[in-house]
């Protein structure tokens, strides 16, 4: 730890050289020179690999190493060992590489520290989160009474959401008075499961979640939802909502908002989106469809950090009547507000769990006056094209299988040698499961796995827009190579 200077310092001095101006501008400037290094080196992909591998172990014996050294070696050390999210051949999990714009913004937004609870902490990011938000239920096609807020990822969202479901689908106050924990949702069971979470956190069980059946393209089997309701309320559980995925974890598959919409307007039941992947596409124009009846939802989630270029945490929630947005949390909170009860816009926290809450707003807002929409609507292009490209090179290979055309940028595949039937089941998940711990641990190539019907299957999600389709020719390639010595061929 570089303490020496401050050993014999009286506190005051102490504190005033943690704040020199002077130390932060040389550091700062020299942090960002070696960030534009890296990126540089990164989005090439040929100077450096996609994931330095370490041992769990070893990460932490350097870890301890580094307590000793300053931070300047640390933010070094930090760049050569992380994932790099900008490298053409990551392909891993649901998160964005973010703009450098964005990450500038979370750098400003760290150091002035910014509450966001209430407004005369909030001042200006406050107003750019609303602006973020209704451009957002612009993009929807929602109207001017739609409103919302930014939260802290996808899972904080989507209980955010359920529980203002609750509030308006109860009968009685259920803030005030508790509820018996017999509520359920239904959603597809392929939902993520932080749906089953919420659910649980609620109080609800194992019964809080309806699972209802998918089609063979892994959406929401809208023919289902009235038997799944009509057996819910014969076992004495009271359905509030039904959440439709706007691109499935796994598949990237996309419920029918509209069948979804028809039946939660018949039924009374508040309709959610859960569109943390695959709402973003409501920026594109030629992707837009996808989401069509989005529009017509109670509340739906979308995460900035996984198709929109902004660093991770951002989260939209937005309700179509914004209003319902301000009875979650009911209650009162004087200290914070002197009117009470009140529906203010610029009252944050009186609608979301955060109270001291970060700028999430700020960095969107600088995406947009830097670059506008479009930078949003190309890099959905730029990666829906590529998981429709690669796609097409895996159903040209006799080696290996497609689960499905992908809607979104994820795209699940496994390889299944020549001939077909060479290797069981059991073998080809084997073999395929080793295929991606080696790419993991060798760098090459940053891919994850899903397992569906006891069967693995490797999994992509192309959410750098400056991967090719030779990267992705580079991939197939090279797992032909890790399969032949995996097997033993």
């Amino acid at each position: 730890m570089n303490v020496a200077p401050e050993m014999n310092m009286k506190p005051e001095d102490i504190i005033r050289r943690a704040y020199d101006p002077e130390r932060f501008r040389q550091a700062g400037h020299q942090l960002v020179d070696e960030l534009a290094d890296h990126l540089a080196a990164t989005l090439p992909g040929t100077e450096l690999p996609v994931l330095p591998w370490q041992t769990p172990e070893q990460a932490y014996e350097q870890v301890q190493k580094l307590v000793d050294q300053d931070a300047e070696t640390l933010f070094s050390a930090t760049l050569l060992h992380t994932i790099r999210l900008h490298h053409p051949h990551y392909a891993g999990h649901q998160i964005t590489p973010p703009a450098p714009v964005a990450a500038l913004a979370g750098l400003l937004s760290d150091l002035v520290n910014n509450g966001m609870g209430v407004y005369e902490v909030g001042l200006l990011g406050t107003a750019m989160e609303r602006y973020v938000i209704k451009t957002v239920a612009h993009q929807f096609g929602m109207n001017d009474q739609a409103d919302g807020f930014l939260t802290s990822g996808g899972t904080l969202g989507n209980l955010t959401a359920l529980l203002a479901a609750r509030r308006s689908q109860s009968e009685k106050d259920v803030w005030q008075e508790g509820d018996t924990g017999e509520f359920s949702v239904m959603v597809s069971d392929q939902a993520h499961y932080c749906i089953e979470r919420a659910a649980r956190v609620m109080g609800w069980g194992q019964q809080g979640v309806i699972p209802v059946p998918c089609n063979d393209r892994f959406q929401l089997d809208t023919s289902s939802l009235e038997r799944c309701l009509h057996e819910a309320r014969e076992s004495g559980r009271t359905v509030i909502a039904v959440v439709g995925n706007a691109g499935s974890t796994a598949t990237g598959s996309f419920d029918d908002l509209h069948g979804i919409a028809d039946f939660c307007e018949r039924e009374n039941l508040w309709f959610h989106v859960d569109g943390a992947h695959g709402a973003a596409v409501a920026f594109s124009e030629k992707h837009r469809e996808l989401v069509t009846g989005i529009e017509r939802a109670d509340s739906v989630v979308l995460d900035f950090h996984k198709l929109l270029l902004t660093p991770a945490l951002a989260t939209a929630l937005i309700f179509r009547e914004g209003e319902k947005g301000y009875q979650t949390f009911a209650q009162k909170a004087e200290y914070l507000w002197s009117d009470g009860q009140s529906e203010f816009w610029y009252e944050l926290a009186r609608r979301t769990f955060e109270c001291t809450k970060t700028m999430y707003g700020l960095k969107v807002f600088a995406l947009l006056t830097e670059h506008g929409t479009p930078v949003l609507e190309a890099n959905i292009d730029c990666v829906h094209e590529r998981a429709r490209q690669f796609a097409e090179l895996i159903a040209k290979a006799d080696d290996f299988e497609l689960l499905l055309e992908p809607q979104t940028n994820i795209v699940c595949f496994r390889y299944i040698g020549q001939p077909r039937d060479h290797l069981a089941e059991s073998a080809l998940n084997e073999l395929n499961q080793t295929i991606r711990d080696k790419l993991t641990r060798e760098g090459s190539f940053y891919i994850v796995q899903t397992d569906w019907q006891r069967t693995t299957w490797l999994r992509t999600t192309l959410a750098n827009a400056l991967t090719t389709p030779d990267d992705l020719q580079q991939l197939l390639d090279r797992i032909r190579t890790l399969a032949k010595t995996g097997a033993g061929q």
